[in-house]
């Protein structure tokens, strides 16, 4: 139905990622001004570009996507940002996330667990922000859009942060997330999950 995720997962050649591409990859990675990871490769490759990255001083934001319910608790105290979505909070917690109050008692109890910082995306309604430094956690609203095709929403919203944390650094966090929102509310007014950011004349200028 309209706006709905239609996902399917097809691990492949992701699954071939090695340690011995990664330690190819170290001169990359340690130069790096942010580290993305998720979990469509294995486990303990993102792990250890994880821990690669925080040994260099290189911020890391790690996306939980797929979702394990036993995930190492190690990718917690490496995970700089940690973002979820209401699903993947839910598998890791087990606590459904229906609304705002849901959301701030998954993003408690992850940050228990060691994160410096937690995103549980909400769709529609935003994301919501807790950090260990302030404690008190921050709602963050997303625009008003029609939705056709929500696939690969999050990937836009992770893929924003990052770039907002490699080359504005110094914005807030809650900023960060509110330009984060705007990028992937675009996404999803198009079906598909290929960016057509560079021919939109109508984005937003102050993305950038």
């Amino acid at each position: 139905s309209l706006g709905q995720n239609v996902i399917v997962i097809v691990p492949g050649a992701n699954l071939l990622l090695n340690f011995e591409d990664l330690k190819r990859a170290s001169d990359v990675i340690c130069k790096a001004k942010v580290v993305v990871c998720q979990l469509e490769i294995t486990p303990a490759v993102s792990l250890e570009a994880l821990k690669m990255a925080r040994a260099n001083g290189v911020k890391t934001l790690f996306n939980p996507a797929p979702a394990l319910a036993d995930l190492d608790p190690q990718f917690y105290t490496y995970s700089d940002i940690f973002c979820c979505n209401e699903t993947e909070a839910e598998i890791l917690t087990g606590i459904p996330v229906g609304n705002l109050e849901d959301a701030e008692k998954v993003g408690r109890m992850l940050l228990g667990r060691g994160c410096k910082l937690v995103i549980v995306t909400l769709g529609a309604e935003g994301c919501m922000m807790i950090s260990g430094d302030e404690g008190i956690p921050k709602h963050v609203p997303a625009g008003k859009v029609r939705a056709v095709d929500t696939t690969g929403a999050g990937d836009s919203f992770v893929g924003a942060l990052a770039f907002y944390l490699a080359y504005y650094p110094k914005l807030s966090m809650e900023e960060m997330i509110r330009k984060s929102n705007c990028v992937a509310s675009v996404s999803v007014q198009a079906p598909g999950t290929q960016s057509s950011y560079p021919y939109r004349k109508d984005l937003p200028q102050d993305l950038f």
